[in-house]
Order: C-alpha cells, then structure tokens, then sequence
C-alpha cells in the first residue's frame, strides 16, 4: 500500500512504525473470509482491509478520529484471525492498537460510552471490586429485560454474563511458594490473574496442583496486577504501559531472586499481551530490556507443559471438543499443543468447523458490542455441538465463560482435564454430571 506521510510525522515513532505495517498490504483481500465481523455483518469497512483504509486516512492526515472510525474499529474483535490469514505478514495487532490509543486522545465518545468504559477499566482488572460487582449483579439481575436502549445493552450484556454462584476466594489466589512435590526439575511464577480467579479459581488451582506434582516450583509473587489487556484494547495505553511495568518489576525481582524457567499464563488473553510487553514498552530506556526478557519467559500453560517429559495414560473415555481461543491460535501461534496433551492424557479429542472464527467473547467485547457478539457465539455453539462432545476444553477464561452461556456441555479450562488425568481428582464441573 503506498503511503504519503510526511518526514516531520515519522519523527513520531509510533506513526513510523505504523507506516511499514501500513506498506505491506497489498489489498488481497485474504483477510476478509477470516474476519469475524466481516463474515457477520457483510461491511467491507468491518473487515480488516477497510480498517485499514479508515486508519491509513486517519494518520497520514493527522486527523483526529470521527464518529465513521470509531464505530468500525470499535467493531474490532482483536482475534488476530488476520494476521494468520495474511500472506504479505500485515502486523494487524499493533496497527490497530496504535489507532485505538489514538481514537482515545481524539475522539469525544458520547457520555454512556464514556461511562461504561470507565466502568470496565475500574472494575474488570482489580478482583476486590469485581467480585463486588458480581455480588451487586444479583440484585440487578431482574432489570436486565428493562434495558433496551442502545446505551444501556452493555449493562444488560453485563448482568447475563455474571455467574449465578460466585466461587468462594482461593489460597491459591495469593502470594506463596508452592513446593514441588516431586524431585524438584524447575521454577517458574505463575500470572494469578485478574478476573480469571474471581470466576474460576479452580483453574490456577489445577495448574499449580498438577506443575507441583510433576516437579516445578511454582510461585505466585506479591505485587503483581492486572496484565494491562483490558486497557490496553480501550486505547487507555498509559494505563496499560503501568501494568506492564509493574508486572516486568515483579517477575524481575523473582528472576533475580532465584531464578525462573517460565512465567506460566492460564488466561491466553493475558498471555498474548505479556508476550507483547517487548514491543509495548521499547520505547521506555529503562524497562526495555527487562520487559523483552520477561515476555521471552511468558508460556502458556499447556505451552510449557509440551516441553516436560509426561508420564503415559490410561484412556478416560471421554470425546473433548477443543475450541481454539483466538488468542491462542492467532496471537501466539499455539495451535497444536493443547490437543496433543489432551490426546496423550487419555482424551479423544475433536475440532469444531470454523475454529478460526471468534466465539465472540474477546475482552470486553461481549459487553461493548453485545448483538455482534450474541451471533458469533450461536455460530460458535452451534459448531461445537455438531461434534457431539462430553466436554469442551479451551484455554481462555473469556471463552469459558462466553460459551457457558450458549451449552449445557460442560466446558473447562484444558488444565484441568489434565490435572485430572494425571493424578488429581475429577474438576468440581464434572462431578455428578452424566458423561459417556
């Protein structure tokens, strides 16, 4: 794509950095049979090719963001089912991030919109007050169905994905070492999370269960927040620039003290930001060599446990549909992996069609852009079902909890299928539920 921006605008490296990704389009048009939003709605400027047009016209006129903009790239999942899409290796995610922190510098949302961002980045990355909030949500629960006004869907969106039973706060949720249980053969720290142990402690649980008895020392270290990624997709870029840099302090200090093999992630949501923590903070002379040795650290879960040597397993019988977190699959690449561990761990393991394409969840989309997300979970729901599973497996907490609410399958986070196989007890979701 040829570009016209002027010297004095590449001065600004962000604007630089853009222009390359910019150039290498050569409007093939690839992305638009994989774009979730494109393949719903039909919208050429919901696809990433006409995001890119719209962002394009944006900088290189140094234009602030209109009403057109922001509708389409709000519109934007940030699956990244682009970037594996695109043969000319267009770096879509750090295209759009840079247009979103610019929207937000910009732009003048209405009120309402204002309002409930504001609302998500102070309650979603701090457990205390989100798990107030889920509380509050059973008293608002019966004005859900009076709540139809474009404005207030996201509220009504809120209060269907709040959980009925709220987990109890897990010791696992805190600071502490936890020993290997078996002849040491490695340390690593693992992210405790943000809404995941609000919404299912049960998941760091399983980790930590299975990693100890396989011989890794696992530490959850004091003073670790949020990975900044809800922020970070609101364009609220100084917000999440100070997570990641209190984060890269926190993990330092652990290296430092006594040295870490992996910083393990159970959310792939979080874990695709972390890795990106390199590139967010490249700009700062004093984290960005510290912040590329901790995303060069960051692993998935089922990432690291693909590197260790598993004992052999006795078959559970039971089919497990894999639903691919977009995250997972286009924002690290990790797409092989989780299924090999479940297939090794005794499980028959199953795709749904369309597994590229976005159960709608993302963040805070299911709350932003409800209908769009409502119609990529039917489609998503419906695929998964065609397979006739027992369970469903994912490595996402957004995912679980979106897809959740489509099934009575019941779906689990893969950790805990295989903590279970490999010498922990049946996950709480299983228990009395009627399995082939």
């Amino acid at each position: 794509m040829q570009t016209n921006f002027t010297a004095e605008q590449l001065t600004d490296p962000h604007v630089a950095a853009s222009e390359k990704i910019l150039r290498k389009c050569v409007h093939c048009g690839f992305c638009t049979a994989t774009c979730p939003t494109y393949v719903t709605l039909g919208n050429e400027l919901d696809s990433p090719r006409g995001r890119i047009y719209l962002i394009k016209d944006m900088l290189e006129n140094g234009r602030a963001a209109d009403g057109k903009v922001v509708t389409h790239i709000d519109r934007c999942l940030s699956c990244l089912a682009c970037v594996t899409t695109c043969p000319s290796g267009v770096d879509y995610m750090h295209l759009v991030d840079h247009a979103r922190a610019h929207i937000e510098k910009t732009y003048k949302r209405p009120f309402m919109n204002r309002f409930t961002r504001a609302i998500l980045a102070a309650v979603l990355p701090y457990p205390g007050r989100f798990r107030l909030a889920l509380r509050l949500a059973k008293i608002g629960r019966p004005l859900q169905g009076l709540m139809r006004a474009p404005a207030l869907k996201p509220f009504a969106a809120m209060l269907a994905l709040a959980p009925k039973h709220i987990p109890a706060p897990s010791p696992f949720s805190l600071p502490a070492v936890h020993a290997a249980k078996a002849e040491k053969r490695g340390r690593v720290a693992i992210l405790t999370g943000c809404a995941q142990p609000v919404l299912d402690p049960a998941i760091n649980e399983a980790a930590i269960r299975l990693l100890t008895r396989l011989g890794i020392e696992v530490v959850a270290p004091a003073g670790e927040v949020c990975c900044g990624s809800l922020v970070h997709h609101m364009g609220r870029e100084e917000e999440a620039l100070a997570s990641a840099r209190a984060n890269v302090d926190v993990w330092t200090r652990e290296i430092e003290k006594g040295g870490l093999d992996a910083i393990i992630i159970t959310a792939s949501g979080c874990g695709t930001t972390i890795k990106d923590y390199g590139h967010m903070l490249r700009l700062d002379p004093a984290y960005s060599e510290k912040a590329a040795g901790v995303a060069a650290l960051a692993k998935d879960i089922t990432e690291f446990l693909a590197s260790l040597d598993l004992p052999a397993n006795v078959p559970k019988g039971l089919t497990v549909t894999y639903h691919s977190a977009c995250s997972m699959q286009h924002g690290q690449k990790i797409t092989m992996a989780p299924k090999q561990l479940l297939k090794a761990a005794g499980f028959t393991v199953r795709d749904p069609a369309e597994g590229h394409l976005c159960c709608g969840s993302a963040g805070t989309y299911n709350i932003m852009q409800p209908d769009i997300s409502a119609a990529l979970k039917v489609r998503k729901v419906k695929n998964i079902e065609a397979t006739k599973p027992d369970v469903i497996a994912t490595g996402n907490i957004g995912c679980i909890t979106q897809i959740a609410t489509g099934t009575a399958i019941p779906i689990l986070h893969t950790i805990e299928l295989l903590d279970w196989a490999y010498g922990g007890d049946i996950p709480q979701k299983l228990r009395g539920f009627p399995l082939a």
